[in-house]
């Protein structure tokens, strides 16, 4: 259930990323609105998760390493800025060291 919480946290903290961006220096009252709500809704969430048990080292890490990576990913499409190589193999090495985080603490 844990896990769950952190998915609707990493949903909710990229969904206020983006809209960050797209409030255009808080011009934008309705993005303005989604930047303040979802990064509360982001925070609550992920206090629920660590409530039910959730490794606060793992959770920050993943949490932080998809949300980066979502939003990179989603800020090519939605916002037109481009992604180089180099960068791609940045993202690869964040989402590696998540999954060592995980793995290392499985032992």
């Amino acid at each position: 259930m844990g896990y769950l919480f952190l998915a609707g946290a990493i949903c909710a903290e990229v969904m206020a990323t983006l809209s960050l961006r797209a409030s255009e220096g808080f011009s934008k009252l309705g993005f303005t609105v989604l930047v303040v709500v979802g990064y509360i809704v982001a925070f609550t969430l992920l206090s629920f998760g660590l409530q039910r048990g959730l490794n606060l080292g793992i959770a920050y890490g993943i949490w932080a390493a998809a949300g980066v990576a979502a939003v990179a990913i989603l800020s090519w499409p939605i916002f037109g800025e481009s992604l180089s190589a180099l960068q791609v193999g940045g993202l690869a090495l964040v989402i590696a060291g998540v999954f060592a985080l995980e793995l290392g603490a499985a032992h």
